[in-house]
């Protein structure tokens, strides 16, 4: 029999991305609560006890409560809102985070979705400080641009009706309390928090994140090629993940840094240039905030927890 699957909030922009994923899979059976009783606490209840593993596509305050109503030891969570992603007791949903996280996410009872902005700078800067070659209070930036379907219903709603007058580059975040900076500093390793400074543009989905940086100050001042291989080593050493790294180039553009290019996809794309005469570097990765950054890495997760 096949493993039965709730989407709690199954209507949501990550939840209705979900099912299109798993629509035409036949290893894995979704249920769902009947469309009268969606914000029944009571039938909600049953169906989160009835799955093998429940799918959380809610907001911090509903996951917590989802989470509440599970009464046996046998229903696994994969959680996609912020409420759990550095709880005690709850397994960081990325697989590629270092050699023993495939194994960790597999055998979770609890397991917290990244968010799609932490994903790439983690991606970049963990292998970095693991490696040694930045210290661990190096001072972060990240930047970069995300498609409007990572802002939620309100935000794709306002894009849609705004079409073509709709911002194309709109900064956001400027009080500098991103929810996603604890994320960061936890599993890139950072002693302190980054600086984030996010924006959106008038695309429905895909992004690009930036770290540039500044290594003049540093005693050992690590090379571009230096770091690339730090981060090759890292994603080659991994079976099954879908993070690659680009060869190390040095070019003044490419096609390839385009926000939608891996639209539908969960693959993320690493980049490392540089300049080492300046002493200066920037790393960038390419992704779909939806693919690789909520639903595709939600169904990414679930199949390393059924062993699918």
């Amino acid at each position: 029999m096949a493993p039965k699957i709730f989407i709690d909030g199954e209507h949501g922009t990550t939840g209705l991305q979900i099912r299109t994923l798993l629509a035409d899979r036949r290893n894995v059976e979704v249920i769902s609560v009947p469309a009268d009783k969606r914000k029944d606490r009571d039938a909600r209840a049953e169906f989160l006890n009835a799955a093998d593993i429940a799918i959380l596509c809610l907001p911090d305050d509903a996951a917590k409560e989802s989470v509440s109503l599970i009464e046996n030891d046998t229903t696994r969570v994969i959680d996609a809102s912020t409420a759990h992603r550095v709880a005690e007791g709850w397994t960081y949903g990325f697989p590629e985070l270092d050699a023993a996280q495939m194994d960790a996410v597999r055998a979770a009872k609890r397991v917290a979705n990244p968010g799609c902005w932490p994903q790439g700078p983690i991606a970049m800067l963990r292998p970095l400080v693991t490696a040694g070659l930045l210290p661990a209070d190096y001072p972060v930036t990240v930047n970069g641009i995300s498609g409007y379907s990572g802002g939620g219903r309100p935000m794709m709603e306002d894009y849609v009706e705004k079409g073509s007058a709709a911002p194309g580059f709109l900064p956001y975040g400027l009080s500098l309390k991103h929810k996603h900076v604890p994320e960061i500093r936890a599993y890139a390793k950072l002693g302190h928090d980054p600086i984030m400074q996010p924006a959106v543009g008038n695309f429905a989905q895909g992004m690009i994140t930036v770290v540039p940086l500044q290594l003049g100050h540093l005693s050992r001042v690590p090379t571009g090629a230096e770091m690339h291989e730090a981060i090759a080593d890292h994603y080659a050493g991994l079976g099954g993940g879908v993070v690659e790294v680009a060869p190390l180039a040095e070019i003044e553009r490419s096609d390839e840094i385009n926000p939608e290019i891996y639209n539908g996809t969960n693959r993320m794309r690493l980049h490392v240039f540089a300049n080492d005469q300046r002493a200066q570097a920037l790393l960038v990765a390419v992704y779909d905030n939806l693919g690789k950054g909520a639903s595709g890495a939600a169904v990414q997760n679930m199949d390393l927890m059924l062993g699918l």
